[in-house]
């Protein structure tokens, strides 16, 4: 049965492909119909649906690549945080409505059916959903870009709380298939691992190997013209078994090979506190560069004979360092695969490579020990040293017995145990080596990297992150995006710079309270979300203050839970009445491993639970930590949120995106001068966000004078109150030693984060926020304007300016191509 129509129109061509295309699967693959399906093979039906003129597109965009012979990207990354993908899809293929319609007709719910799809688990935080959003930039402005990455069978971990203490269980996000994933068994590659060399010749001897089998997802451009591919790889042992250790009876020690082989895939980041999860880490990053130099080998010969087009042909962006030996792959390609002398691979290699940096942390900094290289990738070990010789005699060259600077620069560590510095290797063997904010790329040239920028000044830039607006407002705030398409077009979703419109409606009451309404609703579905997930009733008119994003000790969750604290005594002891009642909301994952991190979040929950109880504060705070933060869960957080807390220590976090999804979604922005804040100030306007605390150079400064954090307790009553009640006992049941560990390192001179110099100047900047809030009127102005202000932080310019300065790419020309499969 046909959608209604009225009489002058008809259904478009792309409704009635969808609806065959869902009837289609279910009676051939599924022997059934609609009404006997169940809700899970009805998403699975619209999935494979809506794929088809996913993959005609892809089909297409590669075959206009290769038309053109255009140079591509190939985007090397450990983590993709891609999210559903079928609504996103739906929304990038202008195909919503009319799948929003058929399911009508058919008694059934598109959001109902979203929500059964599972988050790929294929990232952990900003890192993956950078590139998450890179892919979607490159594909909807037609740029040959591609992913690389791993096929992780359960990602990283889902989180549950018992008794507020985060609990890890596995994801198993591809539990019965993905109907996005296109598994491609024929194209596999062959990657050596393990072996020896010998040091006087360049030959890998008897290595052992593993198969990367690739699976494709479609990355769908919005307009669905081009569908570039993210492909994941899966490890395969290359022998099932051991026919000769099973028919001696050992059935275990046979099938042990393939056991360890496929572990490589089977999580994300494993614990790397032993030897052997190290080992499985190490395997884990060759695993995905061997697979992905193989495969851009495979593609570039195929249509090129010799290598002298290689650079002009292919660029790779290296995402943080765990792709870095990237550098050491092709040099090995290059050299014993192809016979290049050593000079003319290293032009190609460094012509063709480039790196991202992601973090001023120096125990980020990867480095891996030499006897582990050794043993699992020595021929690389090889190339490295050679890299490493030549470039010391640059440095003596240039620099003279300046042998302090050759011992920082050196790709290899000295020390009890001789490691291998990665993010050295990386920045030796690229063209380009960039931070991802003006701040962060200006402290690597002066501080992290100093020594190379003396070297080669002209490889560092900066490239300020973005967010893909079709995901973070068109997708995830539909209501939001309908009221800035009725106001100004929607020019804005191809060009967030539109957005500056908006700003001609700052004074219409109409449009405001609209504005208003909207995000009222939203806080009413995050009230409801959280119920379901917590138990926990928050009051949709209070404020929604929100800090979500990964636990680590600089982003300063724990500050954020020392405001709250304090918030709590003044209204117990103090008898203060707040102006504004206040719902904080955190969520985020902590590595298994990272203790601290890990009893933040059970001090988060121990403050809840007294908080939220107490008769005196229940009406005034609320406290709720969203388990299993991840991609579907932020697009319900993003559009309710009204205060986003973005309060690392100035001079630690690198960019942040939370931050730009949150403001373009309305929310008004607390944070220090750290990372794109200082961007986002510049862009909305020092009237419109929350600025306070240190700044980077004034933190090194405390830091190097001597940081005295007893004078901060000294001084201050409140804040001494705030520390005591925890050592007490009184949020943790009476346990005095629970938290002990927590107050310890934030009374220490070592606090790197300086959270009691903060935390004052903190204190007092949300006071003011309460009264600013209370003036609903110029509350809704400032969150117009910080919409109107976030043109700058569209992924798409970001993606302009790496294609433009870094890898020299551009557009595939479309020409007359029309909707691939999709023409009304």
């Amino acid at each position: 049965m046909m959608r209604p129509a009225p009489p002058t129109a008809e259904p478009t061509r792309g409704f009635v492909q969808l609806r065959e295309g869902i009837d289609s699967f279910l009676r051939f693959a599924r022997g059934k119909v609609w009404e006997d399906a169940s809700p899970r093979e009805k998403l699975h039906a619209l999935s494979i649906a809506v794929r088809r003129p996913a993959l005609d597109a892809m089909r297409e965009s590669e075959r206009r690549f290769r038309e053109q012979d255009a140079k591509r990207l190939y985007y090397l990354s450990m983590e993709f945080l891609m999210g559903r993908a079928l609504g996103n899809n739906l929304t990038n293929l202008d195909l919503y409505d009319d799948t929003k319609a058929i399911l009508t007709e058919l008694g059934a719910d598109l959001e109902e059916l979203e929500s059964l799809e599972p988050d790929a688990a294929l990232g952990n935080g900003g890192l993956g959903r950078l590139a998450a959003c890179f892919l979607d930039s490159l594909a909807t402005m037609g740029y040959p870009g591609f992913g690389y990455g791993i096929n992780y069978e359960f990602g990283l971990f889902r989180q549950t709380f018992v008794n507020g203490f985060q609990h890890e269980k596995p994801d198993h996000w591809l539990e019965g298939g993905s109907p996005w994933l296109i598994d491609r068994p024929d194209e596999f590659v062959v990657v050596p691992v393990y072996g020896s060399v010998n040091q006087f010749e360049p030959a890998w001897i008897e290595p052992k190997y593993i198969i990367g089998v690739p699976h494709d997802m479609p990355v769908v451009g919005y307009g669905g013209k081009t569908v570039n591919v993210l492909r994941l790889y899966s490890a395969r042992s290359s022998d099932e078994f051991d026919i000769g250790i099973f028919n001696a009876g050992d059935y275990i020690s046979a099938v042990q090979h393939k056991i360890n082989t496929e572990a490589i895939t089977k999580i994300l980041y494993p614990s790397d506190v032993l030897d052997r999860g190290r080992e499985l880490r190490l395997l884990q990053e060759y695993f995905l560069v061997a697979c992905s130099v193989r495969d851009i080998m495979e593609r570039y010969l195929a249509t090129h004979e010799t290598f002298d087009e290689f650079s002009s042909k292919v660029a790779i962006q290296m995402n943080d360092t765990h792709p870095a030996l990237t550098v050491a792959e092709l040099m090995r390609t290059f050299i014993d695969d192809q016979h290049l002398p050593w000079e003319t691979a290293w032009a190609i290699t460094v012509a063709t490579c480039a790196y991202t940096n992601h973090t001023l942390l120096p125990e980020a900094l990867e480095r891996w020990p030499i006897d582990l290289m050794q043993r699992v990738v020595p021929r690389h070990l090889q190339i490295i040293q050679e890299i490493d010789r030549r470039l010391l005699a640059e440095v003596d060259r240039r620099f003279p017995g300046d042998t302090a600077m050759a011992k920082r620069v050196s790709i290899f560590e000295e020390g009890e145990r001789r490691q291998v510095r990665m993010a050295n290797l990386a920045i030796t063997g690229s063209h380009s080596t960039n931070g991802v904010a003006a701040l962060h790329s200006d402290l690597v040239k002066k501080t992290l990297a100093a020594d190379f920028y003396r070297l080669w000044p002209d490889r560092f830039n900066n490239k300020t992150n973005g967010i893909t607006p079709r995901r973070w407002l068109l997708h995830a705030n539909r209501p939001l995006a309908s009221l800035i398409t009725k106001a100004i077009g929607d020019g804005w979703i191809r060009d967030l710079m539109e957005l500056k419109r908006l700003e001609m409606f700052v004074d219409d009451d109409a449009l405001l309270e609209r504005l208003d309404g909207i995000k009222s609703r939203n806080k009413l579905q995050l009230a409801k979300v959280t119920k379901e997930l917590t138990m926990i009733a928050v009051d949709p008119e209070s404020m929604f203050d929100v800090q979500v994003k990964r636990m680590h000790e600089y982003k300063r969750q724990l500050l954020n839970i020392l405001h709250v604290i304090h918030r709590y005594w003044a209204i117990v002891e103090d008898g203060i009445t707040p102006v504004q009642s206040r719902t904080f909301f955190f969520a985020g994952k902590s590595a298994p491993g990272y203790f601290t991190a890990k009893n933040i979040i059970k001090l988060i929950h121990s403050v809840a639970e007294v908080v939220n109880a107490d008769p005196r504060t229940r009406d005034w705070l609320r406290v709720v930590f969203l388990p299993d933060y991840r991609v579907s869960l932020a697009e319900t957080i993003m559009p309710a949120a009204e205060l986003s807390e973005q309060i690392s220590t100035a001079g630690k976090e690198a960019s942040g995106t939370g931050n730009m999804k949150l403001a373009l979604n309305g929310a008004l922005t607390i944070g220090t001068l750290d990372g794109a804040n200082i961007e986002i100030r510049d862009e909305v306007g020092e009237e419109n966000i929350f600025i306070f605390g240190l700044k980077a150079d004034e933190v090194a400064a405390l830091i190097a004078s001597g940081y005295r954090p007893d004078e901060y307790l000294a001084a201050d009553r409140t804040l001494r109150r705030v520390i005591d009640s925890i050592l007490s006992g009184h949020f943790s049941r009476g346990d005095k030693d629970i938290f002990r560990p927590i107050v310890a390192r934030i009374v220490s001179t070592a606090d790197e984060y300086v959270h009691l110099a903060d935390l004052g100047a903190y204190v007092e900047t949300q006071t003011r926020i309460d009264q600013e809030y209370v003036d609903r009127r110029n509350w809704r102005r400032k969150s117009l304007l910080n919409i109107a202000r976030m043109g700058k932080f569209s992924s798409d310019r970001t993606i302009t300016e790496y294609a433009q300065e870094i890898w020299h790419i551009k557009p595939a020309v479309i020409g007359n191509f029309a909707h691939a499969g999709l023409e009304e």
